[in-house]
């Protein structure tokens, strides 16, 4: 089973939310996930980002791969760096 860590869109129309969810690659965007991680909320200013570290490093550990968008969030969150210095 391939993990992936990526968005799933939540909000009204013109209005999204997304929360970080690890989810089956083969479900669809909105569709089952096994865990939530955190959520980003673009509307608000700044763009408001909360994120697990503790479970995102963990999922990264046991190979979630992100998509390249959830990927950029963790880097601004610094999450990423740290699995980086642990992946050494």
């Amino acid at each position: 089973m391939a993990v992936k860590i990526r968005l799933k869109r939540m909000g009204a129309k013109k209005n999204p939310f997304y929360r970080l969810v690890v989810a089956d690659s083969r479900s669809p965007r909105d569709g089952r996930f096994i865990e939530e991680i955190g959520y980003y909320d673009p509307t608000r200013e700044p763009a408001e980002l909360k994120v697990d570290d503790e479970k995102v490093l963990l999922w990264l550990k046991r190979g979630a791969q992100p998509s390249e968008t959830v990927k950029s969030l963790l880097k601004k969150a610094g999450v990423w760096q740290k699995f980086v210095e642990i992946k050494k």
